[in-house]
């Protein structure tokens, strides 16, 4: 099954993750098997997204607050958009007008989609954060 644009960009950042997290070596009060464990369920909803097969938000809203509860060490490097995409209880660990912002993207990828354009969530965030930041100064 191939997965469409949206799907890829997501996968790769939860792959990201795992890589930061699979290094992590401060594990402060969580055990190694703890810690194992939730590497194995991130993988697991790294599987099953590359096999089209993924259906459960609510495990990938799991998996994500527990890495913001276990690690907040490492919080500040977990992709924002990982938040959006899983959406829940992850929308938390997000101000306002960070959802804002990710709300008007995803207005730009159904219209491109109901429009019948190819849309790249990567290169539409890159171009939004560089405007944010452009603003800022």
């Amino acid at each position: 099954m191939t997965l469409d644009a949206h799907t890829q960009f997501h996968l790769g950042l939860l792959k990201q993750l795992h890589t930061l997290l699979s290094a992590l070596t401060d594990l402060d009060h969580w055990s190694a098997e703890s810690h194992s464990e939730l590497l194995e369920e991130l993988n697991g909803l790294c599987s099953a997204l590359e096999q089209g097969q993924f259906d459960d938000w609510f495990s990938g809203q799991d998996v994500l607050c527990k890495v913001f509860n276990r690690y907040p060490q490492v919080a500040h490097l977990i992709p924002r958009d990982l938040l959006w995409f899983f959406g829940g209880d992850c929308l938390h660990f997000m101000p306002d007008e960070e959802i804002e912002a990710f709300q008007a993207l995803d207005e730009q990828r159904h219209a491109a989609e109901q429009a019948g354009e190819a849309f790249d969530w990567g290169k539409a965030r890159q171009l939004q954060l560089s405007q944010d930041d452009g603003q800022r100064h």
